[in-house]
């Protein structure tokens, strides 16, 4: 899975949200970036011509093994 952020100017990242709110995510990463050339088309050309990074696609690992695993917490108190 991947999604879209945008840099503020201010050097603090964002995550890009859709009508409902949610955080926009895409299977592919090609799907990101045309979404992201789509939503903000002058700020990925600037990026091309100008240097400097607003716009990126990061991919989104998934936890498969939920570690570390706790210990549930015990009722009886201290030992």
């Amino acid at each position: 899975m991947f999604k879209i952020e945008v840099e503020d100017g201010r050097g603090i990242w964002t995550d890009v949200r859709g009508a409902d709110g949610a955080i926009l995510t895409f299977e592919r990463e090609d799907e990101a970036r045309a979404k992201l050339a789509e939503l903000f088309p002058v700020l990925v050309q600037m990026e091309k011509y100008a240097g400097g990074k607003r716009t990126r696609v990061i991919r989104i690992l998934e936890d498969e093994d939920d570690w570390p695993k706790r210990a549930p917490p015990s009722s009886s108190g201290a030992a």
